[in-house]
Formats: C-alpha cells, structure tokens, sequence
C-alpha cells in the first residue's frame, strides 16, 4: 500500500491526469482533423500521385514522370490560351469584386434606414446555387427574349447575342460572377463597424475632411480584410468554372474556356486524370505563388492589431 502512496505514485498520477487534460483539446477537433486527413490531405497527396502517371480510367496506369508537365507546357496550345483567358478574368474580375464590395459595405455602413433588409437582398445572391444562377442569367442575356435586350430595346438600341459574340461574352462571364459579391461585402462591412468611432470623431474635430478618413483612418483599419478578400477573389477567380460551363461551354470560339474548364474537361471528358491533376497542381502552384506575393507586398502597408512594427533607426541597425 505504501508503494501506491509514495511521492514516485503521486507523479506518475499528476502525469497521468495532465495528459489526460492535453489530449482533450485534440479530442474535441478531431473531427477536422480526422476529416481533413481524409478528405483535403489524402486527395491532395493523392493527386500529386497521379500527376506522375498516364492514368485512364479504365486500363493500365504507367509512370511517365514530368511528361504530363513537360506535354502541358512545351506541347498542348490549350493549356496557354485557358490560362490567358483565366488571367485576364482576374485582372477585371478580382479588381472589381473588391472595390464594389466595399462601395456597397460603405453605403450600408452609413445607412440609417432599413440597413438590415439591404443587407440581406445584397447578400442574398451569393448563397444561390450555381445551377440557379446560370439559369437566372441566361434568362437575361437571351437575344431573343432576355431581359437586358428588352430593356435596351426600350431606348431604341438593338441589344447583341451577350452569349453568342467572342468580344462580348467574357464581359457577361464577370458581370455575371460580380452579381454574387455579396460575401465579400459582409466581410468588408464587418471590418467598417470594427473601427472605432472615436477615430472619426478626433479626425473631425481636428478638421480632417472624409476624404483624408477614408485614406488615413478607414483604408488602414480595414487593410487585413481587404487583404483577405483580395487572396480569395484571387482564388474565386482561378477556380471559375460552373457559370462559364454551364452558361456558354466554354465559347464562342472558344473565348470563354477557362483553365478550370480545361482541367475538367481532360479529367472527364477525355478521362486523362494524370493529365488532369497535373493542371490541377499547376493551378495550385499559380495560385500559392500569387497569394504569397500579395502577402509580402501587404506587409508593407497592412497592419494588425498588437502588432509592433520596428523604427527606422532599428530596422537600419
């Protein structure tokens, strides 16, 4: 009995009792972490795999090393004018979603008269599945019957085939991406009611004009949000593929067929799935590569709460 009650029992008791306290915490998220293992680790692992091998569907897999890489940028003219056309998608789209997003959250973040029900018809469109809003916006740039050549015949103009046309139906891809930013504008108004109004009222009564607030005081508070937005409209913007698919297929003459239309477009249409996933880490890669360049070039202008940043003199030393 001695022997369970001496000082070494008493340890190896409290040890076992602040394990048992340590290993709660995982036992609580293992879920996700048992569901992140499974379903966004082993995946990705797994496609990195397959990048390596000729992999049909049905038949033998044979180990090719990088020649679905080497084939995709020395040989396949597809691969370049998808990743074009997605490259010019971002440079409007992503500029775009950021800067009406932040319009719209600035104009409810003002409003005094049924800001809730705005907020909810704004928001509203970016919870709509895919499918539906494929089939809302067909609806409206339909030549024969939509409602925005309705509308335009109205004034007299005779309204162009949206869809139909190569130099047009790129700009109706990202008007009609743009109608579901209303995510983006909840993140954005929740960083503006995040600032502290004593900011604006010390800039007030010192005589700084709104535009100088906005510059000096709303920008700056706001900045780990826009950075935020801004790497995840980059993402959006890589990853578009159901309205493009689903609205114009990838046309006219090919003007709409994205990168990720290409990547699905080998996988399940040509049932190259080495094919497929090496465009699908190549994307990876682009995306990793952007969202990192963003972040180093935030760090000189993005600041976060508690964070101390050196002085000149201690940065030259």
């Amino acid at each position: 009995m001695a022997a369970h009650t001496g000082p070494k029992a008493e340890f190896v008791r409290r040890r076992r009792a602040n394990a048992g306290r340590h290993l709660a915490p995982f036992l609580f998220i293992s879920p996700w972490i048992l569901g992140f293992l499974f379903f966004t680790l082993g995946p990705l692992c797994f496609s990195l795999t397959m990048s390596f091998f000729d992999w049909p569907v049905v038949g033998e897999r044979t180990f090719v090393g990088l020649d679905n890489y080497r084939s995709m940028f020395m040989e396949d003219p597809q691969f370049r004018e998808s990743l074009w056309i997605t490259v010019k998608f971002a440079a409007i789209y992503v500029p775009f979603n950021i800067v009406m997003s932040f319009l719209l959250a600035l104009l409810l973040h003002h409003a005094t008269f049924a800001s809730g029900f705005f907020r909810t018809v704004f928001y509203l469109p970016s919870v709509i599945s895919g499918v539906a809003l494929v089939t809302i916006w067909s609806w409206i740039y339909s030549r024969e019957y939509g409602l925005l050549n309705f509308m335009l015949s109205l004034v007299g103009i005779d309204g162009p085939n949206w869809l139909g046309d190569p130099s047009l139906a790129l700009v109706a891809i990202i008007v009609a991406s743009l109608w579901g930013l209303g995510g983006t504008m909840l993140i954005l108004l929740t960083g503006l009611k995040a600032i502290p109004k004593e900011l604006y009222e010390a800039a007030t009564v010192s005589g700084v004009p709104g535009w100088a607030q906005m510059v000096f005081i709303t920008l700056p508070m706001l900045g780990p949000m826009l950075i935020f937005t801004f790497i995840t409209s980059i993402i959006s913007a890589f990853q578009q593929l159901t309205i493009a698919l689903l609205l114009t297929k990838g046309g006219p003459l090919g003007s709409t067929y994205f990168f990720a239309m290409y990547i699905y477009d080998n996988a399940f249409k040509y049932f190259d799935m080495g094919y497929a996933a090496a465009g699908s880490w190549v994307m990876f890669v682009i995306v990793l590569t952007l969202s990192l360049v963003v972040m180093r070039w935030s760090a000189a202008w993005v600041y976060y709460e508690g964070e101390v940043r050196p002085a000149d003199g201690d940065r030259d030393a």
